[in-house]
């Protein structure tokens, strides 16, 4: 270990892991200076008596910095425009929480002169390397600090004997020790029973965002989404700032049971992890958005940005936010919504999100053209020569088959 950093700057959640690393960092750096960093990235109550906790544990000082609004509309509105679903399923709560967090405490660590930035992540997980990539964007030089990656401690319950061992307070207890991380666009859990994929989640134990389908009204909910160039901008016919907007999202989804879900996803290091998430109004809101691309995105265009929607998600997932490919993608992304202004009218029903209807000025869908009665502007008969042309390849290969005697 290098004896001679004399400041260190921490991401600091107030969690398990962050709790114990202020006074692990001061043990094993010869009593240097810890510089807690916490990003609010809407994550309530989470916050609360964090201030008091960082200093009484060994901090120096804490920033915490009020990220959300720049967090909806830098980094969720983005994702959500390119349509990226990691492995088709996870909403990437936690992946772009990361970038932002990340480049705000290397804005900190440049500003107090530090000799290097720490984080709690585990060596098995993904936001190792979501910090680490972000840190080497910002800061390429500065000294990265991962207790995880070093210390002697092998478990949760061995962070829980330090914890108690150094009097640091915790909000869990070893029964109710499940990884969490919670945002305003999420809540993941992980680890104790849901290890085993064939534990069903015990939901009414760990949900916090919503309740069951089973538990949701048996009156289904109607809500209509405005959107402007891809962006959500109304709810219900009312301007709606992004930041209230989602929260009124959140609720209207957690009260109709939408947004649960369990999954084994394939980690960047290689290993699989198995996870329930919650995530309410991103849901609803990734449905509308979806909603308003198929009329307003012509057929090429739309299956073209589908294709690439699956890269941008991966560039998410493995930490790769401030890369020239997803930069590059993200102006292809904001091109095509060009178009994308409308509405989306939906029916929350016991955690379904059911389709209501879709206007958009710019729609590309004619009743006229597609009716199946009567029209004066469709000839059935150009049909016939549109299969010849685009079958030819096709018969072309099956006539040669026959004359070479390859018939099937």
């Amino acid at each position: 270990m290098k004896k001679e950093i004399k400041k260190v700057v921490l991401a600091y959640s107030g969690g398990l892991d962050t709790s114990i690393i202020i006074p692990w960092l001061k043990e094993n750096y010869n009593n240097c200076e810890v510089i807690a960093v916490s990003g609010n990235v809407g994550q309530a109550d989470e916050l609360e008596g964090l201030e008091e906790k960082a200093i009484k544990t060994g901090a120096s000082k804490i920033y915490i910095e009020d990220l959300t609004k720049e967090f909806i509309e830098d980094y969720i509105y983005p994702t959500m425009k390119a349509g990226a679903i990691y492995e088709n399923k996870y909403l990437l709560g936690t992946s772009f929480a990361r970038p932002i967090i990340a480049k705000r405490i290397v804005e900190i660590a440049k500003k107090e002169g530090a000799d290097a930035i720490c984080h709690g992540c585990t060596g098995k997980g993904n936001d190792q390397v979501r910090f680490e990539l972000t840190i080497k964007a910002f800061a390429p030089d500065m000294e990265i600090i991962a207790p995880w990656r070093i210390w002697d401690l092998k478990s949760r319950d061995e962070e829980i004997d330090y914890a108690e061992a150094h009097n640091i307070p915790l909000k869990i207890s070893r029964e109710t020790n499940y990884s969490k991380d919670k945002n305003i666009w999420h809540l993941s859990h992980e680890g104790l029973d849901l290890e085993d994929p064939a534990n069903e989640p015990m939901y009414d134990k760990i949900l916090e965002m919503g309740v069951t389908p089973e538990k949701a009204p048996d009156k289904p909910t109607y809500i209509t989404l405005s959107f402007d160039k891809g962006i959500p901008v109304m709810l219900n016919g009312e301007k709606t700032e992004s930041t209230e907007l989602l929260k009124k999202l959140n609720k209207l989804g957690g009260e109709n049971g939408i947004g649960i879900c369990d999954m084994v996803e394939n980690r960047l290091v290689g290993m699989k992890s198995r996870g329930v998430y919650e995530t309410p109004g991103g849901t609803i809101l990734y449905a509308a958005h979806e909603l308003l691309e198929t009329i307003c995105l012509d057929r090429d265009t739309l299956h073209c940005k589908q294709e690439l929607a699956h890269k941008f998600a991966d560039l998410v997932y493995y930490g790769q936010w401030f890369t020239p490919l997803r930069e590059a993608l993200s102006a292809f992304v904001d091109e095509t919504q060009k178009t994308v202004t409308g509405d989306v009218r939906l029916k929350l029903y016991k955690g379904n999100i059911i389709p209501a209807g879709i206007t958009s000025p710019f729609t590309l869908y004619d009743e006229e053209v597609a009716t199946f009665g009567e029209d004066e502007v469709y000839n059935q008969k150009d049909s016939a020569g549109f299969i010849n042309l685009f079958g030819l390849p096709i018969k072309v290969k099956a006539l040669l088959d026959q004359k070479r005697g390859n018939n099937k």
